[in-house]
């Protein structure tokens, strides 16, 4: 009975935002600004799967420029878990296929974020170029999932370059951001599902990386979201054994 009434509510509250906000973008279409506004609306959902997502960011992170955020791609619970910190003029990055997803696909292309075409390598690669000049036109940042699909469990996936060619390519840092583990914690006929950790770490400087350097900035990013992630899930588990969420 939880998981139908969740569902229900669910699908009912998705469409209402993504209708009233289609109409809503249609005053200021392809700002980047709606992004983070009606990511945090899907956010809100969090409390209806029963999950408590604790949020974590350095005290000056209102205050970054341009920047690329990096961020672990665990499932669609990302929705709900990771939107919640997207900050104000970030848009996504997303796959083309997106754009067909009923009601969802178009407000995702009216808040501005940017569809690629992965099976097109030429077009992939041109998309570096227009994140570089959207950098120099105006305050924006990319978020990115470098492990380019689902990790479903798998843990942290290996990095595709393409965010960090970006990042050196415009001169912008990157910002990491960790998710906690959601694989296998989330059941709809569950009352309380437990916490969820969101850290957003410092910035990486990328001004002493090149074209030719851009794997070991990917692999040095890797492995400080590997060290953050490997502590998160075992601080969250210690804390929800303790009950002390």
């Amino acid at each position: 009975m939880l998981l139908i009434l969740r569902t229900i509510f669910i699908v009912i509250y998705s469409i209402l935002v993504c209708v009233f906000g289609c109409i809503w973008c249609l005053f200021s279409p392809r700002n980047p600004r709606h992004v983070a506004t009606f990511g945090h609306l899907f956010g809100r959902l969090s409390g209806v799967f029963g999950v408590k997502v604790e949020l974590r960011k350095p005290t000056d992170a209102e205050s970054y420029g341009n920047a690329i955020y990096i961020a672990n791609h665990q499932n669609n619970y990302d929705m709900i878990t990771a939107a919640k910190i997207l900050q104000p003029t970030t848009v996504t990055v997303g796959k083309k296929s997106l754009l067909w997803v009923p009601f969802f696909g178009l407000l995702y292309w009216l808040t501005g974020n940017l569809l690629i075409d992965r099976d097109n390598r030429t077009k992939a690669h041109g998309t570096i170029g227009q994140l570089v000049d959207q950098f120099k036109k105006k305050r924006i940042s990319f978020w990115m999932f470098p492990e380019g699909t689902r990790s479903r469990g798998r843990g942290l996936l290996p990095f595709k370059t393409g965010a960090f060619h970006a990042a050196v390519a415009a001169g912008v840092p990157i910002i990491p951001i960790v998710v906690s583990n959601t694989h296998g914690k989330i059941n709809l006929n569950r009352l309380n599902n437990g916490l969820v950790v969101v850290e957003m770490l410092p910035p990486v400087d990328t001004s002493g990386y090149t074209n030719q350097s851009v794997r070991k900035l990917a692999t040095h990013c890797r492995e400080l979201m590997m060290d953050k992630l490997e502590a998160l899930n075992a601080e969250v588990e210690a804390r929800e054994k303790s009950g002390k969420l």
